[in-house]
């Protein structure tokens, strides 16, 4: 008996230019080789796509279009005729990228990475924002199942759009396997960023406002107020940049937050590590990789009680209100019970592998395959 077919449409997934959502596909990918997944599965992606990800190409067949899809009204146009033509004969179509086409296999899985925009609309621009206010609900009821990365998601999503939670999946993340192996030498770090010997907390994230920094920065110039304590900032330049460094000035902490942009995964390992712990204030994450990374690291995490991060630190980690007298006193307590938080985070983290990430997307496939069956019949 041969093997249902998925054909997966990644033309959304614009090598190094979406995110933690890339990631999140890409292990998935992986983890369905890993654990010889009983599907005939199919790739279709960007023009260098396999390029990008070597490892996914030798694991699973790509079928690249020519085109780099960077222009979001092209690849919507590409996905209603060059998709629909060749996935019209597969008896699955996962969309990871949160839409659906207005064409193309009736048979789907919708995977829905987070619905930032309805709580933060402000950080959209307004063609964005229109987009996905028109393409999200009416993809969402269209869909045969849908998947989520944390159970946070998915009950965002029953309580906006309604008669999600019986045919949606949580499939989570799924970390690096080999995270940390080729992680930069601590002394290197400490040289090539100005470190010396201090104290370094780790807070990795794009300057977009939820993110949070100015939260971080305040509580540096005030109860962790400590000259041998530094706050590296690694990530891209979001909405909130120029506030950044105008409170990093305000704050008097230009030796203090230190920001280096964005770095590498070996730079991003050994920085995690040598860090006293992750500082992680979101005021929203659809899942927030960079909590399972430190623990699978181990360095304690802190992370706010907001959105998705109670599900995934669990308790792990110290997961706190966003009140400056909640955090007051975190680095003491990580102190106190680092052996035993480090112990948590790295039993926690296990839970997020590529091999149970992918066992998770089998699951949410064998839905969405029996209930278009029972749909035809």
């Amino acid at each position: 008996m041969s093997k249902p077919s998925v054909a997966i449409n990644m033309l959304w997934c614009v090598p190094g230019q979406v995110g933690g959502s890339e990631e999140y596909f890409v292990r998935q990918l992986l983890g369905l080789h890993e654990i010889n997944a009983p599907f005939d599965v199919a790739v279709f992606a960007p023009r260098g796509f396999s390029v990008a990800h070597p490892d996914v190409a030798k694991s699973v067949r790509i079928v690249e279009v020519g085109n780099s899809c960077t222009n979001r009204e092209l690849r919507v146009s590409l996905e209603n005729t060059w998709l629909a033509s060749k996935t019209r004969k597969f008896d699955l179509v996962h969309h990871g990228g949160g839409t659906l086409p207005s064409r193309g296999n009736a048979s789907t899985l919708l995977t829905i990475h987070d619905v930032q925009y309805l709580s933060y609309p402000q950080y959209f621009n307004a063609m964005k924002l229109r987009y996905l206010r028109n393409r999200v609900p009416s993809s969402v009821r269209r869909a045969t199942c849908v998947a989520t990365p944390t159970n946070y998601v998915r009950q965002s999503l029953d309580a906006a759009f309604g008669n999600v939670q019986t045919r949606s999946f949580v499939v989570r993340h799924g970390m690096e396997p080999n995270i940390g192996v080729s992680a930069t030498d601590e002394a290197e770090l400490r040289s090539r960023f100005h470190l010396g010997d201090a104290r370094v907390l780790m807070f990795p994230a794009m300057t977009h406002p939820h993110k949070n920094h100015e939260f971080v920065l305040r509580l540096l110039a005030g109860p962790w107020r400590d000259d041998n304590l530094k706050l590296v900032m690694a990530g891209g330049h979001g909405l909130a940049d120029t506030h950044v460094n105008q409170m990093i000035i305000e704050l008097g902490l230009e030796n203090r937050a230190i920001r280096i942009g964005r770095v590498d995964a070996n730079d991003r390992d050994g920085l995690i590590r040598l860090a006293e712990a992750l500082v992680f204030p979101s005021m929203y994450e659809g899942f927030g990789a960079p909590v399972v990374e430190a623990m699978a690291l181990g360095t304690p995490v802190i992370a706010s009680d907001c959105a998705s991060l109670p599900e995934v630190v669990s308790d792990a980690g110290l997961v706190l209100p966003l009140e400056e007298s909640a955090w007051a006193d975190a680095l003491n307590e990580v102190g106190r019970r680092r052996a035993e938080l480090i112990s948590r985070g790295q039993m926690r983290s296990a839970q997020f592998t590529s091999a149970k990430s992918a066992e998770d997307l089998c699951v949410a496939y064998d839905a969405a395959l029996t209930l278009s069956r029972a749909g035809r019949s």
